[in-house]
């Protein structure tokens, strides 16, 4: 339900939305040192205890699951002797994320304090600022919040890791103009292009770099393939190519929403020649009728089901809050034919580059176009199913 494309589909929509206004974003990427082995486990249960308000029996319980824990460390025959764990939240567990998360509570009342829009994402934390003139692009808030934030984790056994502290700032336009205003400290941290949660965001929002990763990523693992190609089964091959290849197309690819047309070829043909791999094509034969064949929706359709996927999601109780929070129904001011046609208000944007882009109005455009079976699939995977092959029907059938 939180993942990590829910997360950055809320940041860029965030910053999208500021820049349409006319308005500078920083974007403070933050990053804790040893993160979850950090969490002191005393002030973990007071968190549990006074902020959540977990008592009796369940408290005793997340008490025993943190206490009397060890540490030993083997390599072939030979082990260390064993260390107790006096601090920290076991990592790859299920209760490890939602633990450092709960630990992380009262941050929140520090940028709010400071009137600060925040993302946490388990050690990931994510500050967006807008910068207007009417506040004469004034960063104090920003600065003073950091300085407290600095505080607060030194009392709670944290440290920020400045190594990784990225900071980027995002123009009112494509040029990427920077603002009118002396970073200080943050200068130091400012980057051209910041990889956040595994997505790489530019100054200019083209995102180019990540497109660029992910092909040549896309490629390489496709030149490996064709070694294994002999020894794998078809089956087999098109799972290892959907494993490393596909899933790297389609990570985070709602924020693709926009792209220019290049950008969205570029890694059309990558799928192209992983087609092209898995049924032993040539080069110069036609693509379509191979895509069509293996049912692979083509990169602009799988953009657009993406943001559908959340849009649905949103509105049926199976997204994050602060997603459901971006779309409103569409109620009109007097009785019309469309008030029971599950529509979406589809709020007005100035920049086709920048607010055009944003998942609060894409997302309501995109889902007023889905014909009206659609929109009123009762569960998740009939949605996927009618909104693929209705996206099959407009990529294919007209060849």
């Amino acid at each position: 339900m939180h993942s990590t494309e829910s997360a950055l589909l809320k940041v860029v929509n965030d910053i999208y939305l500021a820049t349409d206004a006319g308005e500078y974003v920083i974007l403070v990427l933050l990053d804790l040192t040893a993160a979850f082995d950090m969490v002191d486990h005393d002030i973990l249960i007071s968190r549990l205890r006074d902020l959540v308000g977990i008592r009796g029996v369940a408290l005793a319980w997340f008490n025993s699951y943190l206490s009397a824990r060890s540490v030993s460390v083997g390599l072939a025959d030979v082990e260390s002797v064993t260390t107790p764990l006096l601090s920290g939240v076991p990592q790859g567990s299920i209760l490890g994320p939602l633990l450092f998360s709960l630990y992380l509570l009262p941050l929140g009342s520090i940028f709010r304090k400071h009137g600060v829009s925040f993302h946490c994402y388990a050690d990931d934390v994510q500050i967006i600022m807008p910068l207007t003139k009417k506040d004469t692009y004034s960063i104090q808030p920003l600065l003073a919040c950091l300085a407290d934030i600095k505080a607060w984790m030194s009392l709670n056994c944290l440290k920020l890791n400045d190594a990784k502290t990225e900071v980027i700032v995002f123009g009112r336009n494509m040029s990427g103009d920077p603002p009118p205003v002396d970073l200080g400290f943050l200068g130091q941290y400012v980057r051209s292009v910041v990889n956040d949660l595994g997505f790489r965001i530019d100054s200019d929002l083209r995102m180019e770099s990540q497109i660029n990763a992910v092909v040549k990523s896309g490629f390489f693992y496709l030149r490996q393939l064709v070694k294994l190609k002999p020894f794998l089964s078809r089956q087999h091959l098109e799972t290892v190519i959907h494993a490393f290849v596909t899933s790297r197309m389609d990570y985070c690819n709602a924020l693709y929403a926009g792209v220019g047309q290049s950008g969205l070829a570029r890694l059309q043909r990558v799928q192209n020649a992983a087609a092209r791999l898995l049924v032993g094509g040539r080069k110069k034969d036609h693509i379509t009728p191979v895509l069509a064949s293996l049912h692979w929706l083509p990169v602009h359709f799988r953009v657009r089901f993406k943001i559908l996927l959340f849009v649905y999601k949103s509105l049926n109780g199976l997204a994050p809050s602060y997603l459901v929070e971006l779309l409103h129904p569409y109620n009109p001011s007097r009785c019309l034919r469309s008030a029971d046609q599950l529509l979406l208000e589809a709020p007005r944007a100035r920049r086709k580059t920048r607010g055009d882009r944003a998942f609060a109005v894409i997302g309501p455009n995109l889902w007023n176009a889905l014909p009206l079976y659609i929109r009123q699939a009762p569960s998740l995977p009939t949605f996927k199913s009618y909104l693929k092959t209705y996206f099959y029907s407009l990529a294919f059938d007209q060849e």
